[in-house]
């Protein structure tokens, strides 16, 4: 990503910032974190030695119920 590319979402966010109250930017700030780490892709290694500890110690769901909410069109 380029500086050019970046600036005006940088200067967008910072008057976000500017308009909201102070008593909603400690939320604000929490919201900003979360998303980051959302979009942060970890290693591959990492996400497999936390998937294989999960199914080692019976952290599963089955099956039926992970498709139980999806609507198939």
């Amino acid at each position: 990503m380029t500086i050019e590319f970046e600036l005006p979402y940088k200067k967008q966010l910072q008057a976000e910032i500017e308009a909201t109250p102070g008593e909603y930017l400690p939320a604000l700030l929490e919201i900003v974190r979360l998303y980051r780490q959302s979009v942060a892709l970890r290693p591959a290694a990492d996400s497999f030695h936390q998937g294989w500890h999960e199914a080692m110690n019976g952290q599963t769901l089955p099956l039926s119920e992970l498709w139980q909410d999806l609507d198939a069109e």
